[in-house]
């Protein structure tokens, strides 16, 4: 099983290496990351570089695409060769998903014409621009067709595409192995729960 995330500079770390962490404990699975081409690939945050040693273009084919997001978002939305080798690996995928404003690329690729869809919050009229009707669920799914919102949501996205690809009691033992047990110390994790502050200073993190 080949399970394949795209990494662009300026990537958002977590919307990369959270899937990463559940998806690597499907029995039989591989998790590899691909580039524009073979090199060191710089996170968002600027202290995560991560070597890939394949360039997307060399990928014909694979089980799973996993769309991360984060600036990088914008480079991989814009680029016509990256968005026609996305609609090549749909073709022939179990499942196409995204976490974070990697659904803004599943946007531009066609690939969400007409379906509910979520991404970060803050980047719901850019998806809406693609023609998909925003959610702020934490993943919609539509057949082989995955979007997870902002960056934490991931996780769950994964977990549940561990049960597709396996199942429940699988997707379970990943999920206590790796205790994924989210008990936050705030009940802010969402917009419609932030207080108008919070949400000000959420807007300045960017």
């Amino acid at each position: 099983m080949d399970i394949v995330i795209p990494l662009f500079d300026d990537f958002e770390p977590l919307d990369a290496i959270g899937p990463y962490e559940i998806l690597a404990y499907v029995p039989g699975a591989t998790v590899r990351f691909v580039g524009s081409e073979p090199g060191l690939v710089q996170d968002t945050l600027g202290s995560l570089p991560v070597h890939v040693a394949t360039g997307y273009a060399e990928v014909e084919r694979c089980d799973v695409l996993l769309i991360p997001g984060g600036g990088s978002a914008r480079t991989m939305a814009e680029s016509s060769d990256f968005l026609d080798w996305v609609r090549r690996m749909h073709a022939g995928t179990r499942f196409t998903t995204s976490v974070c404003t990697g659904s803004l690329v599943l946007g531009a690729a066609g690939l969400l014409d007409g379906l509910t869809a979520t991404t970060h919050w803050d980047a719901a009229a850019q998806l809406e621009s693609y023609g998909a009707a925003y959610t702020p669920d934490r993943v919609v799914r539509h057949d082989r067709v995955i979007t997870s919102a902002g960056v934490s949501s991931g996780i769950d996205m994964a977990v549940q595409l561990a049960a597709l690809l396996t199942d429940e009691v699988t997707a379970q033992a990943i999920q206590l192995y790796t205790e994924y047990d989210p008990q936050p110390p705030f009940d802010t994790g969402s917009v419609a729960k932030a207080p108008a502050e919070v949400l000000k200073r959420a807007r300045s993190l960017r």
